[in-house]
């Protein structure tokens, strides 16, 4: 049934390749294209009735509505102790044999198929895996998505490009991702000029969206190893901006912004009084995306009450401020099972600023 697949990698993580995946999987369907999905080697997974599942098949199996079997849809995982296990007795064949069924299986039921990669181009290589490796066993072309910008753009595309072509692997064109608004135009014209010149096809640029960047509480929680005191209906809010205890002066809040508020204990007292008094001037209802505590203090009933009143999630961590701080910004924020909006506005940038038509014609499908 296969007409064509393509395997979507990037230039490093966190660059946009769920985005992407995401993107040009709705795409095609809503061309009505029979679209199957494979993650070929993963390395963060979950573990689902004893079988390992990297993350991204379980997300796309839950937004695509398909049954999700891990041999078809997630047939390598380089997590765990399968890494040293391999350095001590290399399987290789074994793992082609699992890249094999897996493809036999998906090309025979779908008219297109689409593989996500995983990280940067070299990922896996500890088990002769890197994304160049799979691309080539899986016989498919690659799109590769890289951040914007203009010199480092172009650098590390071409670093990337040659690793596949290297490999026996096209590159079909790229995506630019995360074009920061007030440069679109600068950016698009220099990298469509130099990229022309080197010969690679841009099938998009993508701007930078800050809901796309937002983690929400639940993923506070469990990076700072938080204790929930309350609001666990708020742990799916957005953190849309921080906010410390010291700055809670009006004139730097936002009212269309949700704040994550960090404040010692000793301090929140005067840090939701300040606030209480923003939103009373503005007429507004209180609201904060959440509210990280640190120190030893107690709460007072009065801002305990509070803070359940408004549903406001609340945590508190052992971290002291500067720790938490440092870990907050180290945050990876990424598109899940958790987060239905990101999937939603994903999905809607790829469909606005990607042509698909182009990439349709280069894998050579029909209709």
């Amino acid at each position: 049934m296969i007409q064509g697949k393509v395997y979507i990698a990037a230039t490093n993580q966190h660059v946009g390749k769920t985005t992407s995946t995401l993107g040009l999987m709705d795409a095609l369907k809503n061309r009505d294209y029979n679209v199957g999905y494979c993650k070929p080697c993963g390395e963060k997974y979950l573990e689902i009735d004893g079988h390992r599942v990297d993350k991204d098949a379980v997300l796309f199996a839950d937004i695509l509505k398909f049954p999700l079997s891990p041999s078809i849809h997630s047939p390598i995982i380089a997590g765990g102790s399968m890494v040293t296990d391999y350095i001590e007795n290399p399987n290789y064949q074994e793992l082609t044999e699992a890249l094999h069924k897996a493809a036999k299986t998906l090309e025979a039921s779908h008219e297109v198929v689409v593989y996500e990669g995983t990280g940067h181009p070299g990922v896996c290589s500890v088990v002769d895996y890197s994304n160049a490796q799979v691309a080539k066993t899986l016989n498919t072309g690659v799109i590769l998505v890289v951040e914007g910008g203009i010199g480092s753009t172009v650098d590390r595309l071409m670093l990337c490009k040659h690793f596949f072509e290297h490999a026996g692997v096209e590159v079909h064109g790229v995506i630019i991702n995360k074009v920061l608004e007030n440069k679109m135009e600068k950016v698009q014209k220099y990298l469509l000029k130099r990229l022309g010149q080197l010969n690679v096809e841009v099938f998009g640029f993508l701007p930078f969206e800050k809901e796309l960047a937002y983690p929400q509480m639940s993923t506070v929680k469990k990076t700072l190893r938080g204790e929930l005191l309350c609001g666990a209906e708020g742990l799916g809010n957005l953190v849309q901006g921080y906010l410390a205890g010291s700055l809670t002066e009006k004139h730097h809040l936002n009212n269309d912004v949700q704040y994550l508020l960090m404040v010692s204990t000793r301090r929140l007292n005067t840090a939701l009084d300040r606030l209480r008094a923003f939103w009373k001037q503005q007429n507004v209802e209180p609201h904060l995306a959440g509210l990280v505590l640190t120190g030893e203090d107690e709460v007072s009933k009065k801002n305990a009450d509070f803070l359940k009143r408004y549903k406001i999630p609340t945590i508190h961590t052992n971290y002291d401020t500067y720790e938490a701080i440092t870990k907050l910004n180290q945050i990876e924020v990424k598109i899940n099972t958790k987060t239905p909006q990101k999937v939603k506005r994903a999905i809607e940038l790829f469909g606005k600023h990607v042509d698909v038509e182009r990439i349709v014609e280069v894998m050579g499908l029909k209709r």
